[in-house]
């Protein structure tokens, strides 16, 4: 399914198929040979899309920035100069990896930083992705939305009223958007994963498409499987090919054996789940038959003689009347001998009377 389809399709008293997002960000490190394996391995574990990370050091970060992840991890305690190890690629190596999308069957989307890279990208992407960090940044709010394309926006680390100020801002341009649950640790734990905003976006915003943007170790991926029964139908997760990397993205990612874990999970879970309209299935007609009851003769009737209530009870199984047609069936005459504990057919009554 395309991202388009999934706004077209939305429904928030049901639910439909996440939409997958394999965060790639920069973990191709300025490789192309190595992005490419992300998209194709992206494509094999099932998502729906990659996503990269578009940005420029000296656009998005003063020199004096300091880190805010897991300095265990990624030992680099300035924000420019880890953005400046990553920020290789631009216009011509994303045009190519939106050619490498194409060939192989999944959207390409990237999160541009600033102004510069959103200007290319909004030609080879089918939406803008907000990050959490930007959530307060109007102008640059207001100038993805000039694009006309569908907003995905992360709330991470976010109060109500910095989202709805965002929101008003979106919803002025008449973008369509889809709100995504973030928290913005790295990595979360999940007892920080505090999946119950989901339900409060939802209703805060119930003709919005709801999403999460999770940052938990991958585990049994029961996190984001948890995430969708709640409601959130696009999913972002960090993804990379190998996850014992160093560095701030690897640790925290999924990989492609993940992705076809959670894959699987979704198959079984909307096996369970079914239908979505209620009506008795196929496998429960013996049930229907066997279990539910008849109208039954409780005392033995002659024929011609007009049955009375003292005459019946109900019984299984329901191959007779069904006791819901008793005061149809009361006053009617039998034309034919009944023994006690018969269960009553139509063609053992007259319907003249």
């Amino acid at each position: 399914m395309k991202i388009d389809q999934v706004f077209e399709q939305y429904n928030r008293d049901s639910l439909i198929k996440p939409y997958i997002i394999a965060e790639a960000g920069v973990n191709h490190e300025g490789s192309m040979e190595l992005a490419k394996r992300l998209i194709e391995e992206a494509k094999e574990g099932g998502a729906e899309a990659i996503k990269f990370q578009t940005y420029k050091a000296k656009y998005l970060a003063s020199k004096d920035s300091p880190s805010y992840w897991d300095l265990n991890k990624e030992s680099t305690t300035s924000q420019f100069h880890l953005f400046s190890k990553y920020d290789k690629f631009w216009k011509e190596e994303y045009e190519e990896l939106k050619l490498e999308c194409d060939k192989n069957d999944i959207e390409f989307m990237s999160t541009p930083f600033d102004v510069h890279s959103a200007d290319f990208l909004a030609d080879l992407m089918p939406v803008f992705k907000i990050s959490s960090s930007d959530i307060t940044n109007i102008p640059f709010i207001d100038q993805l939305c000039s694009y006309g394309k569908p907003i995905l926006l992360s709330t991470g680390a976010s109060y109500l009223w910095e989202v709805e100020r965002a929101v008003a801002c979106i919803k002025k341009n008449g973008n369509a958007l889809s709100l995504l649950h973030c928290i913005l640790n790295y990595p979360t734990d999940d007892r920080n994963a505090n999946l119950g905003m989901i339900m409060d976006l939802k209703k805060k915003y119930p003709d919005e498409l709801i999403g999460y943007s999770d940052h938990t170790l991958p585990g049994e991926m029961d996190v984001i499987l948890y995430a969708h029964l709640l409601g959130a139908v696009i999913i972002e997760k960090h993804f990379t090919h190998d996850k014992s990397l160093p560095g701030n993205d690897h640790y925290h990612a999924m990989d492609k054996e993940d992705l076809k874990r959670f894959k699987s999970k979704i198959d079984q879970l909307y096996g369970m789940l079914g239908s979505f309209e209620k009506f008795s299935i196929p496998s429960e007609e013996p049930a229907r038959a066997n279990a539910r009851r008849s109208l039954v003769l409780e005392k033995p009737i002659k024929k011609g003689e007009k049955l009375t209530r003292e005459h019946l009870t109900w019984k299984r199984p329901a191959h007779g009347i069904s006791p819901s047609e008793i005061d149809q069936i009361i006053g009617k005459t039998v034309n034919t001998d009944i023994e006690e504990d018969a269960v009553l057919k139509y063609n053992m009554i007259h319907y003249d009377n």
